[in-house]
């Protein structure tokens, strides 16, 4: 048995580089509710983000990435996998994930590599095919996260977004065998609601008006009944803790200091202005998106901090970097905050990777990828054998700039949570280079948009005059998709599911 598996790890470590250069590491960035309209790189009018825009600098740019389910949890386990939700089993962020099933990292294990989990996990089991892991607890807080871990619970003072980057650079530093390559997976909660900027940040954008979205007093005309049920506006449905009139309660004095120092005056003059109507909603819009903004700020320096390790550990030139986020986030399109559908601003995830030698420095591409895809181009990348039963496809060639003949032309997306949080109804479509067919098939509606001449989704042409060949052209696609991809018909009752108890942490 000792020799089998001796010989197998020998076999591994000669075959790990498709560039049949020496292994190659990988450093997976990734962020919870990332909008790629809130970083520079992709044009942002909001914010700089000079970090992430290092990677895109280095490396290639993908502006046409994708989720098939926008929602955490199963964005994650799509990840992992490289299967759809109804395979892998995780159509909700209700469900646990099934930790025994096949994973990248088991599979990038048996090959030699050292593997490691650091931050925001939140699929309820621990994570599996792991040489090290140590993440937050569902969640997770902003500040002062107890994290889990092999051994219990480890209570940590700090901004998260910090610790996340601590951890990972303490592994890399010294948790790891130096002598093997490495997959780490450095996930931050950041950016995720309810949005509680770090001690650096806290008066950031104090003194600017950050532009508003065309389509943020959206009035959802023109779209079938889930647009205008949904509860995901920022007018109506933010609440005190989201807009920063109380403090949060798990601070240290000194953080609590910092937090009125900064907080304090800025409420007090709200509550002078008695606000109403459209005033009130343009400051919500602000008071939101700055502090938004403001924790995708922390983010960026702490990718800063990664980087710079690279560079002076003399790693960057062997090691890929990947940037990437479970899926995209509204800041005010349509009146919204939040994720969960079909549409571009939701749908759409950033998507950035540094291969020095392979990728072309600076350079952009414009395929239909999806996070479907991440599981084989992490095996791709790491000389590892894709498995026949993921659903996927390497996007290797294209980061050497070599599109496949047969790539694909269209993308299959579902969303399951309904009931669940913001009422976004059950839906499920295609989309291909020009338009987008949605079914809410629990209320058997459609809606179709033609994404060149309405980039903002606001017409659906479903039913209207000379759009009859498109449409029909789409419902083929479709359910050539669904069987292409083992979909089977969604039939869980319109009920909300009993909550799991909670586990007790040792610890």
């Amino acid at each position: 048995m000792y020799k089998t598996l001796f010989l197998s790890l020998i076999f591994g470590i000669s075959h790990f580089c498709s560039s049949g250069a020496k292994p190659l590491n990988v450093l997976f960035i990734f962020t919870d509710d990332h909008a790629y309209q809130a970083i520079s790189a992709y044009g942002s009018n909001r914010n700089k983000t000079p970090n992430i825009d290092r990677i895109a600098k280095d490396g290639m740019l993908f502006n046409r990435a994708f989720v098939t389910n926008s929602i955490c949890a199963p964005s994650r386990a799509v990840i992992l996998t490289g299967k759809h939700s109804h395979l892998n089993g995780q159509l909700t962020n209700g469900q646990r994930f099934d930790g025994s099933q096949q994973t990248f990292p088991k599979l990038l294990q048996n090959k030699g590599y050292q593997t490691a989990m650091i931050g925001k996990w939140h699929l309820k089991s621990d994570p599996t095919g792991f040489d090290f892991w140590q993440v937050l607890q569902g969640q997770g807080p902003y500040y002062n996260p107890p994290m889990n871990t092999a051994e219990g619970v480890k209570k940590i003072t700090g901004y998260t977004t910090d610790v996340i980057t601590d951890v990972t650079l303490e592994w890399l530093k010294n948790g790891r065998d130096k002598n093997k390559p490495f997959f780490v997976m450095s996930q931050h909660k950041a950016p995720h609601r309810n949005w509680q900027p770090g001690p650096k940040y806290l008066t950031k954008y104090d003194d600017v008006e950050i532009p508003e979205p065309a389509t943020l007093r959206d009035n959802y005309k023109n779209r079938l009944e889930p647009a205008s049920t949904q509860a995901m506006t920022i007018d109506r449905h933010l609440s005190t803790s989201d807009l920063k009139l109380r403090a949060p309660g798990n601070l240290t004095p000194e953080q609590k200091a910092q937090w009125d120092a900064a907080y304090g005056p800025k409420n007090e003059a709200f509550e002078k202005a008695n606000l109403e109507g459209d005033d009130l909603f343009k400051w919500k819009y602000q008071r939101y998106v700055k502090d938004y903004l403001r924790c995708i700020d922390s983010v960026d320096e702490n990718i800063g901090r990664l980087l710079d390790y690279l560079d002076e550990e003399g790693l960057a030139d062997n090691t890929v970097v990947i940037y990437s986020s479970d899926q995209g986030w509204y800041l005010g399109e349509h009146g919204w905050y939040d994720k969960r559908w079909m549409y571009e601003e939701s749908f759409r995830t950033p998507l950035i990777v540094r291969w020095p030698g392979v990728t072309q420095a600076g350079s952009k591409n414009a395929d239909l990828v999806q996070n479907l895809d991440y599981a084989q181009t992490f095996l791709d990348i790491c000389g590892v054998k894709s498995p026949k039963d993921m659903q996927g496809a390497s996007i290797v060639p294209l980061l050497k700039g070599k599109k496949p003949k047969d790539w694909r032309n269209s993308l299959y997306y579902q969303y399951y949570e309904y009931p669940g949080g913001h009422s976004v109804r059950r839906h499920y479509g295609v989309r291909t280079d020009r338009y987008k067919l949605i079914h809410f098939y629990m209320l058997d509606g459609w809606e179709l948009y033609d994404l060149k001449k309405d980039p903002n989704e606001l017409n659906s042409l479903y039913g209207k005059k000379g759009y009859e060949k498109i449409t029909s052209e789409l419902k083929e696609e479709l359910t050539r998709l669904r069987k292409l991809y083992q979909v089977p018909e969604d039939t869980r009752p319109l009920v909300r599911a009993p909550r799991e108890p909670r586990k007790k942490k040792k610890g």
